[in-house]
């Protein structure tokens, strides 16, 4: 009789994390690989939740989740149109339902919010799926997640080796720019965030070697992508993955500092990609986002609706500022978020900060925990400048990052080891705190 537990769930989830990032770089709606990815992830997450038993999610994400969903279904509900007077222009009234003049939408692009909703609920059930697995099936998933990376990378060093400006059209339904991504700024921020799972690799599973051959190629694949932000992020996370991770490790001193001597080679290449004259020209992100403010400010008890940003922004676009090239996202996520959603959004934003900051006094004792917060801050730090998580390979890759970083089973995993089993008058095993024993 076989008492081993099923690892299907695992194969299921990984396997959807690897899918999402060989075709969910793309950031155009209505694209079929982002469908694709979010029915094959709630297909996975309910053959997960089919199963009996597994670890439950904290009760405080779960209610954010929640919330989060319910407010984008708020958008899609018929509403008196009454509610509407005075909270925001007439151009951005919404829909009316059915013809009916008296009910109206918050969303000025139902289909949109539709498409968003899909889109939120595939990243929520992915996690929700991740976390209900055991703390050693999670960290299972991340030679899923390292083969999506190598292929992005082996992408992304071919593209390099060819041409400084290649770009592959017809294979997936969105030009590819670098690596696997419409986006270099998005094939960057993948590269980034990987960089403490490697570090830990090496750190803390032997790997020493491996593991700093794969962190240069890392470094060097982000210089010849040339974003700024990666770079300059790049060699942040870098050395703190090395200050963080390093401190309960079994490497040597010698070690780290060959990483450091590597990383000062590193910063003299990083320099000469960044020109200060051009990281924030007149036409730039900060012009995006005074415009965005302004039209939060007309709209801040309800949004205009998620995924209609593009539509809402053209209302309070200045004229001088209109060109060929239109703004089709704030590069900020944050300002994007509350745009869309408002105050409500902000109070989910402000309330996910709140629990990832607690969550830092948990994970500090295990390395994989420490390893996937860095990864999340950082990516949270792009956002300030992006829009990474519009892409599905991104935010799948953030949600299996958060369902590490709130997993209850790694602290579980940490009293194991720090206890001694005693047997009970019954025979069964009893796992009591070191010093706590009869």
């Amino acid at each position: 009789m076989n008492d081993r537990p099923s690892e299907w769930d695992k194969y299921l989830l990984g396997s959807v994390l690897f899918v999402s990032l060989l075709i969910g770089g793309g950031t155009t709606s209505g694209l079929y690989t982002d469908t694709l990815i979010e029915v094959a992830a709630i297909v996975s997450a309910a053959v997960v939740f089919s199963r009996p038993g597994g670890q439950r999610c904290p009760q405080s994400v779960l209610w954010l989740l929640i919330f989060a969903v319910a407010l984008v279904v708020l958008q899609i509900v018929p509403l008196p149109v009454a509610i509407f007077n005075g909270l925001r222009p007439n151009l951005l009234l919404g829909y009316p339902w059915a013809g009916e003049t008296q009910f109206r939408f918050i969303s000025v692009g139902v289909g949109r919010t539709i498409e968003c909703l899909l889109y939120l609920l595939g990243v929520a059930v992915f996690f929700l799926a991740v976390s209900r697995l055991r703390a050693e099936q999670v960290s299972a998933l991340l030679p899923f997640f390292f083969t999506g990376v190598i292929c992005n990378g082996l992408a992304g060093a071919i593209q390099y080796s060819l041409s400084d400006d290649i770009a592959i059209v017809g294979l997936l339904p969105f030009t590819i720019n670098a690596g696997l991504f419409a986006n270099v700024n998005h094939f960057s921020a993948l590269l980034f965030v990987s960089i403490p799972f490697v570090v830990y690799y090496g750190l803390f599973r032997g790997h020493l070697l491996s593991g700093s051959v794969a962190l240069i190629i890392l470094l060097l694949l982000l210089l010849a992508a040339g974003s700024r932000a990666g770079v300059l992020i790049g060699l942040a996370i870098t050395v703190l993955s090395v200050v963080f991770l390093s401190a309960r490790s079994r490497a040597s001193g010698l070690s780290v500092l060959l990483i450091f001597i590597g990383l000062s080679v590193y910063t003299m290449g990083a320099w000469t990609k960044i020109d200060a004259d051009v990281v924030d020209p007149a036409f730039g992100r900060g012009e995006f986002a005074r415009t965005t403010i302004d039209g939060i400010k007309e709209n801040w008890t309800t949004g205009v609706g998620f995924g209609n940003f593009q539509k809402a922004y053209q209302i309070y676009e200045k004229e001088n500022m209109i060109f060929e090239k239109f703004v089709n996202h704030a590069h900020n996520e944050y300002l994007e978020i509350v745009f869309e959603g408002g105050v409500l959004a902000m109070l989910l934003i402000a309330g996910y900060f709140v629990l990832l900051l607690a969550s830092l006094v948990n994970v500090r004792r295990d390395p994989l925990q420490k390893a996937a917060f860095l990864s999340v801050s950082f990516l949270l730090i792009h956002s300030l400048v992006d829009y990474p998580l519009r892409t599905e390979a991104l935010a799948m890759t953030f949600a299996y990052m958060n369902a590490i970083i709130f997993h209850k089973g790694f602290a579980e995993r940490l009293s194991r080891k720090n206890a001694v089993i005693e047997i009970d008058h019954n025979g069964d095993k009893l796992f009591v705190p070191i010093g706590a024993s009869s």
